[in-house]
């Protein structure tokens, strides 16, 4: 190829054309600025390189050269090794904020993600097409206005603990988008749930209400129970008791917030419980507690106004929290003074704080902390547990509205021998 020659796009060659036509005084600035789709200025300034350095003038400065955000084929290498050995199934995202934390390489994400499609690291997502339209729903404005709550399954700890799956329990302010409690449990049921509550309630104090699904241990799902208000699940009882408001999404989308947020945990949050080794359920939920602060940074967001609608708890609360926070269920005093709860009999003490009377409807109660409790009218009642079923015992049945058959005693009996002798007494008197 000739020294002389020049490659030039066709977008060049018309506007050297143009700029010839100003030079030669066909045209003036102001025509050639509109046919060029540029300020005057600039046509003036491509005039002139033109003039010193002729067509070349019309190609940019640089065309050829590298550019000097271009990163070394050697550090590509590094990057390459780096995210092969320890993040491949990392995002581009997540995968950059490693490199720049744990290995001081800076690079955009964008560039990485290229690297990594490339590399075949990282299949690009396709875009989804929304068949059906849902209403945005715009956030509330104000920090514990509304938290929205979920449990979510799935293999946290990616088998390390022995177990397929764990269940995360999260909270995020809807005002916010900040985290504010993550457990680990080992299911969604009331125990787990009250537990994660009263953490919450101890450190944070009441919100205005809960936004969370209809799963079972939240709401009464059965057709013939579901709309009537007077009966509710463990859950609902406890949070009327404490005055939270309850509201329940009738599907996933509507509770998009949480959701999200368990989609990026699956991602993050897994993947930085295995660079941490983290293999049982508690160093998980101890790791939690480091990971909120540093994910609130990074996702978190200004509330459309200041404050904090977080009622603290007044004593009283606080001295009946585990209370509320707990299983509660009806039974019936039998004859002998037991109650069964569970394939378990209770024994009810002789001496009680109260009155309590065969077939009286006591309530029992299932503490967070394994404890259990027998009330009746307020008052807590003294039991034991039997380590087996009692024994029936026959007992002759009595006819209480029968009356006893007329005795009348022999005239030697005690009761008589008075009555007898006063009676010789009189009669000896008479005859005198």
């Amino acid at each position: 190829m000739n020294q002389g020659l020049i490659t030039m796009t066709q977008k060049e060659l018309s506007r050297y054309e143009i700029i010839k036509r100003l030079i030669k005084k066909e045209i003036n600035g102001t025509e050639a600025a509109k046919q060029l789709g540029l300020s005057v200025r600039q046509v003036k300034n491509i005039k002139a390189m033109v003039k010193k350095y002729g067509a070349k003038g019309v190609i940019h400065g640089s065309r050829g050269k590298s550019s000097n955000r271009t990163i070394a084929k050697e550090i590509i290498e590094k990057i390459k090794r780096i995210v092969e050995e320890k993040y491949n199934d990392f995002g581009p995202t997540f995968a950059s904020e490693k490199l720049e934390e744990s290995h001081q390489i800076k690079i955009g994400k964008e560039k990485l993600r290229q690297l990594m499609i490339g590399w075949k690291f990282w299949e690009p997502k396709p875009r989804k097409k929304n068949k059906e339209y849902r209403f945005w729903r715009p956030r509330k404005e104000q920090y514990g206005e509304m938290i929205q709550f979920d449990g979510c399954y799935y293999p946290w700890l990616e088998g390390r603990d022995g177990s397929n799956e764990l269940c995360l329990l999260s909270s995020i302010d809807d005002a916010t988008g900040k985290i504010i409690h993550l457990r680990f449990v080992h299911d969604e049921g009331i125990i787990p749930v009250f537990t994660f509550w009263k953490q919450y309630l101890e450190k944070q104090g009441k919100p205005m209400s809960i936004y969370l699904d209809k799963f079972s241990t939240y709401k009464i799902n059965t057709k013939t129970l579901a709309d009537d208000p007077n009966v509710l699940t463990q859950f609902e009882r406890a949070m009327k008791d404490l005055g939270i408001n309850i509201i329940h999404a009738n599907s996933p989308q509507a509770k998009g917030r949480i959701e999200r947020l368990n989609v990026t945990l699956q991602d993050r949050l897994v993947k930085e419980m295995r660079l941490a080794n983290i293999s049982t359920l508690e160093e998980a939920n101890k790791f939690v507690e480091k990971f909120i602060p540093q994910f609130n940074v990074k996702f978190g967001v200004v509330a459309q106004k200041k404050g904090n609608l977080h009622q603290p708890l007044t004593q009283l609360v606080k001295e009946n929290l585990d209370k509320i926070l707990s299983v509660k269920n009806v039974r019936i005093v039998n004859n002998d003074f037991t109650i069964r709860f569970k394939d378990q009999w209770f024994q009810l003490g002789p001496s009680q704080p109260c009155l309590v009377l065969r077939k009286d409807q006591v309530q029992i109660e299932e503490r967070i902390n394994g404890r259990m409790f027998i009330s009746l009218r307020n008052k807590y009642l003294d039991y034991e547990v039997l380590p087996e079923r009692p024994r029936k015992v026959k007992m002759e049945v009595i006819a209480l509205a029968k009356t006893k058959p007329y005795w009348k005693p022999p005239a030697d009996h005690p009761w008589r021998r008075a009555f007898v002798r006063s009676k010789i007494k009189v009669e000896q008197a008479v005859v005198k």
